[in-house]
C-alpha cells in the first residue's frame, strides 16, 4: 500500500497536497501503478522530506499552508536541488504556468486533471 511515513526503501515520490481526499486519491492511483508514495501537508514539511533523497518526483500544491508551493520551488532550486518537480494546482493561468516553469518546475498540471495525463506526466519525469 502507500505510506504517509517516510521510507527510502526505494525512490519514491514526494505528494505536497494539503487536502486529504486529494492526496489519499493521488498515492492509491500512483501505489496501483507501481509507486511508492510520501505525503507532506504542508510546505515547510514538504521542504524537509524532499531533501532527503528518499524521492524521485515532488508533486507539489502551490496552495500548502506554513510555506506554500512557490516558496517550496524556490528553496528547493536554491539548495541547487534537482528534483523533478510537477506543480499540481487550481491556479491555472497561462501566467501561472509560465512562472511555474521559469522557476524551475519540470511540468505544470491544473486541477481538476485526469489521473491518466498525470500518470504520464509523472513517467516522463519520474527520476529513478
Amino acid at each position: 500500500m502507500f505510506d504517509t511515513a517516510l521510507s527510502c526503501k526505494s525512490p519514491s515520490i514526494l505528494i505536497a497536497e494539503d487536502e486529504s481526499r486529494l492526496a489519499t486519491m493521488l498515492a492509491k492511483g500512483l501505489h496501483k501503478n507501481g509507486y511508492e508514495t510520501a505525503i507532506a501537508r504542508n510546505g515547510e514539511q514538504a521542504i524537509q522530506m524532499a531533501q532527503t533523497g528518499c524521492f524521485g518526483l515532488l508533486l507539489l500544491d502551490l496552495g500548502l499552508p506554513i510555506k506554500n508551493g512557490w516558496t517550496v520551488l524556490a528553496e528547493l532550486r536554491q539548495r541547487q536541488d534537482s528534483l523533478p518537480v510537477i506543480i499540481l494546482t487550481a491556479f491555472g493561468d497561462e501566467t501561472d504556468l509560465r512562472v511555474g516553469l521559469q522557476k524551475g518546475a519540470n511540468d505544470y498540471v491544473m486541477k481538476p486533471f485526469h489521473f491518466a495525463d498525470l500518470l504520464t506526466r509523472i513517467r516522463a519525469n519520474f527520476d529513478e
